[in-house]
């Protein structure tokens, strides 16, 4: 894997960054909605799983007959904190390039979040993520995945004089945390960083990554082209539909 693929990215697979990913990432709309949507789903492949916060939830809470979730991750230390979670063993844990790998098996759900789509930053790295999603979803299946909308314009932010943010780690303590980032118009692709100040100390851990706003119409046309049609485009988490101004592109559908 070349050095500067997003998949590569320390702010993951570093074990101490990754450690501040749950303070950051807790539980949101995109995960409650897909934990409606799996309800009648026996088999859910959780695509970009990360620290396993939405495949456990899933491998946990169907009441009756069972769920079979599988959760794959290109970063070893993400899975780590996966499997040390509550209800983690009832996940199967896959360490793979979402891109790449086949299982061998098809799900009744595929999904993608945290916006983990926009890590793949070429519309050729897209459409074999894709047609992974493609090649594992069952007949019936649907799959649903988020980007944020380019025209929303979410990098405007990540800037430090706007992105500073207190945590709270259980063993570090106080962590002041901010971002910077900078838009190519061209590819659609924003490199920005992460710090993160550890205030006992006074060490700053670092990372820089990149990830690819990719605008509607070309999404609609990649997802065509791996034989995925969408059903409905959201433009939230909360359900609504999705318009020229929606902070995300949300696309939920099934084979063609």
């Amino acid at each position: 894997m070349p050095q500067d693929d997003p998949q590569n990215d320390r702010l993951y697979r570093d074990r101490e960054l990754a450690q501040f990913y749950d303070l950051e990432n807790g539980w949101a709309p995109d995960f409650e909605y897909c934990l409606q949507l799996a309800k009648p789903a026996g088999s859910v492949l959780d695509l970009g799983c990360g620290t396993g916060q939405l495949a456990t939830r899933l491998a946990t809470n169907r009441s009756a007959g069972g769920r079979e979730v599988t959760g794959v991750d290109p970063a070893a230390a993400m899975l780590d904190i996966a499997r040390q979670r509550p209800g983690g063993d009832k996940v199967t844990w896959r360490e793979a390039d979402a891109r790449t790998v086949r299982l061998g098996r098809q799900f009744d759900l595929v999904l993608l979040t945290g916006h983990a789509f926009q890590a793949f930053l070429t519309d050729s790295d897209q459409q074999a993520a894709l047609a992974t999603v493609a090649a594992h979803l069952a007949p019936q299946g649907r799959f649903i995945f988020d980007t944020r909308n380019p025209a929303a314009g979410a990098w405007r932010g990540w800037v430090a004089e706007s992105s500073q943010r207190s945590l709270m780690h259980p063993q570090l303590g106080r962590v002041e945390a901010w971002n910077d980032a900078n838009h190519d118009a061209k590819t659609g692709i924003v490199t920005y960083e992460t710090h993160y100040r550890i205030a006992s100390s006074e060490r700053v851990l670092s990372a820089t990554s990149k990830i690819r706003f990719t605008p509607h119409d070309r999404l609609a046309a990649i997802l065509a082209d791996a034989g995925l049609a969408v059903d409905e485009w959201l433009g939230d988490w909360e359900g609504g539909a999705y318009a020229a101004n929606s902070r995300e592109i949300i696309p939920l559908g099934r084979l063609a």
